[in-house]
């Protein structure tokens, strides 16, 4: 019976923290406007403003008709859209349909079928913020790290939900002892109430008898003195 109880209280707390995860993931996607608002930086094409391993935040709000040269973007590799690039805008080709060019800042020159031809299509979004070096995060936590830290959380969780438990059962104990201290107490202050009661209505009687017995005797002498 504990055990389900501490693995429905399990559950319920890995589906509370899902459930956060969750809607924060879809507020964060909706506040930026693109389905992955954080990429981690994974060359060092663009140094020295993106250093390996910073995280940035991409801006998808910011239409593509908008982009001009010097902004850095992030974009699918327009010659099989299997990798995302991150460069600086060096032209602008064409302006119907927009189509651009980039160029890492660290790269010498410009690479076709990855610096161009960039249209909408490939764009994901603007760089609008840098956080420096948080990606190391990412690297930590592959496996089997991460699966380590899954499972001290569960295991945390495990023990407050047998803590929390055995807290209960402490209490409930605690209370019927004081319960039954509690009636143990009104058992004696009965019994001491029953016992003086017997006391007083003992004392009572026999102030009754010898109140009865000297009527009696004041009777018998009266009757003596009427004889004589």
């Amino acid at each position: 019976m504990a055990k389900k109880a501490i693995s429905k209280g399990v559950i319920k707390d890995i589906i509370i923290v899902a459930v956060a995860v969750l809607v924060i993931w879809i507020g964060l996607q909706v506040a930026f406007g693109t389905q992955n608002p954080f990429y981690v930086v994974a060359s060092g094409s663009m140094i020295p403003v993106l250093q390996v391993y910073d995280i940035i935040v991409i801006q998808g709000h910011e239409p593509f008709e908008e982009v001009q040269v010097g902004d850095i973007i992030v974009f699918d590799r327009p010659s099989d859209h299997n990798r995302v690039i991150v460069h600086r805008v060096q032209s602008i080709l064409e302006e119907d349909p927009k189509t651009i060019r980039t160029q890492g800042d660290a790269n010498p020159s410009w690479i076709r079928g990855t610096d161009y031809p960039i249209t909408e299509e490939e764009y994901i979004g603007k760089v609008a913020y840098i956080i420096p070096q948080v990606g190391y995060i990412t690297q930590i936590l592959k496996p089997p790290v991460n699966y380590i830290i899954i499972a001290i959380v569960i295991g945390v969780m495990v023990i407050k939900q047998i803590t929390n438990k055995k807290k209960k059962s402490e209490d409930i104990i605690s209370k019927e002892t004081l319960e039954e201290l509690s009636n143990i107490g009104k058992i004696k202050e009965d019994s001491e109430y029953s016992e003086n009661t017997g006391k007083l209505e003992s004392i009572k009687e026999n102030s009754d008898t010898v109140e009865n017995s000297d009527t009696v005797e004041k009777s018998d002498q009266k009757t003596n003195k009427e004889n004589n």
